[in-house]
């Protein structure tokens, strides 16, 4: 079955930086576009980064320039650089499989203050 488990959440002051990863397994991760989403308390489920199968990285307005989405394709694993971060990036961070989305992780809390 698929499995998508982040990790690399934490608390850094504004101006810091993270990575996540999310691990995939039980699909043929090569082939699927993967998605990284945003969810902060009391708002909408927000987009951030999606990269394709062939590694062209797409991004949401407000994190343009900031976060870098990558993947490594032999570690069925897809990254998410967090850097410049705001108190705004403040949200439950989770990898999705697919277009649309058809599997989530479990999430990794970021907090920035």
């Amino acid at each position: 079955h698929v499995q998508l488990v982040e990790s690399g959440g934490g608390l850094v002051q504004p101006g810091g930086s993270l990575r996540l990863s999310c691990v995939a397994s039980g699909f043929t991760f090569s082939t699927y576009v993967m998605h990284w989403v945003r969810q902060a308390p009391g708002k909408a489920r927000e987009a951030v980064a999606g990269i394709t199968d062939e590694g062209t990285g797409l991004y949401a307005d407000p994190v343009k320039g900031r976060f870098t989405i990558s993947r490594d394709n032999a570690k069925n694993t897809v990254y998410l650089q967090l850097d410049s971060l705001k108190t705004e990036d403040t949200a439950m961070y989770y990898c999705c499989k697919g277009t649309p989305p058809d599997n989530w992780g479990q999430g990794t809390q970021v907090t920035v203050s």
